[in-house]
């Protein structure tokens, strides 16, 4: 399945697959930028790249913070996704590494800072 061009964020770009995510947990590279820690595997053996978002439970109770947080980090990524080589095929994982509430431009020039380092 070919994923969608432009600023969208289709099911196809989404890491699911827990074979993929052990993979990707397992061989990949770590980083730390701002308040997010990601983790980078490249190739994928893919044409597209795909991305997972975790925010832990231990530093939010809440689901609605979580959620929150989560849609900020994808929405982050969905519109700052050109920096990255179209047909390079990388995996990233992003995770929210603070334990406090950070506004959506600190969290986008995170991701900025990310999608920048992994190319």
């Amino acid at each position: 399945m070919e994923p969608a061009q432009g600023n969208t964020l289709s099911k196809a770009e989404r890491l699911s697959s827990k074979k993929d995510i052990s993979r990707l947990i397992g061989n990949g590279r770590w980083g730390v930028c701002d308040c997010v820690k990601y983790c980078y595997l490249s190739p994928n053996g893919l044409d597209f790249n795909r991305i997972m978002v975790s925010v832990p439970k231990k530093h939010f109770k809440r689901a609605v913070k979580r959620n929150l947080l989560k849609r900020r980090l994808r929405e982050a990524y969905r519109t700052q996704k050109s920096l990255l080589r179209q047909g390079a095929g990388v995996d990233i994982m992003f995770q929210y590494d603070s334990t406090e509430l950070m506004p959506f431009p600190c969290i986008q020039e995170a991701v900025a800072k990310i999608l920048q380092s992994v190319k």
